[in-house]
């Protein structure tokens, strides 16, 4: 899963950038309120953590800004501010969920799980199937037969947007910017050395190859039926 941290307190960035990378997501930070909704406007996240205070530009008016933009991906609000009438404000501002420091880790990424099991009930598909692979996106599992496959943060979403888009072919321009954000070639093998090591772990033991390389074109994941 993307994360999307936007906190002006270094020491709980590292901690929360620490802690979610260690628990599988992909994390980017932004210092700044102004920073972050560029970030937030820029990129396709999963989930969005923002403090309510900032430099530079209020959590609550980036929220209010993304909204405005059709930006719907899920805000948990983070603050020191307690009051009842605080948190109406973040929910009305259009977050999601509303967290106050201190808190445990344990309760922030139980809350993250919430948002994730909304935005599924709300259409988006919680699992995803090619065959006999299967992507739970809750849990962030992928297995193969029943097998379970243990993927790094990048080869997760990488064949996360294959998946999603199966029986398709998918160009090096569409995983550049959609995988590693690059808005141009950056004439690297970075494509071509996480698909073969992507390729090793979900086809290399199964009769059935999954992952195909359309020459000239790009790629393509499909059971072949």
């Amino acid at each position: 899963m993307r994360v999307l941290l936007i906190e002006d307190d270094l020491e709980t960035a590292r901690f929360l950038c620490k802690a979610l990378t260690e628990t599988g997501h992909e994390v980017d930070h932004a210092d700044d309120g102004e920073t972050g909704l560029n970030y937030g406007l820029a990129n396709d996240y999963q989930v969005l953590i923002v403090d309510r205070m900032l430099p530079r530009r209020d959590g609550l008016s980036i929220i209010e800004t993304l909204r405005s933009e059709g930006v719907n991906t899920p805000v948990l609000i983070l603050s020191a501010l307690d009051k009842v009438d605080e948190r109406v404000k973040g929910l009305r501002a259009g977050g999601d969920d509303y967290l106050t420091k201190p808190f445990a880790f344990s309760e922030l990424q139980a809350r993250i799980e919430v948002l994730m099991r909304r935005r599924t009930t709300d259409g988006e598909e919680a699992d995803l199937k090619v065959g006999d692979l299967v992507l739970e996106r809750l849990s962030q599992r992928v297995s193969r037969g029943g097998k379970t496959i243990q993927l790094v943060p990048r080869e997760y979403r990488l064949l996360e947007f294959l998946m999603k888009h199966k029986g398709q072919v998918v160009t090096r321009t569409m995983l550049l910017e959609n995988v590693w954000d690059y808005h141009f070639d950056p004439g690297t093998n970075v494509i071509d050395v996480h698909m073969s090591r992507l390729r090793a772990k979900i086809d290399k033991e199964f009769e059935n190859t999954l992952l195909q390389t359309i020459r000239g074109a790009g790629y393509m994941i499909s059971d072949g039926a």
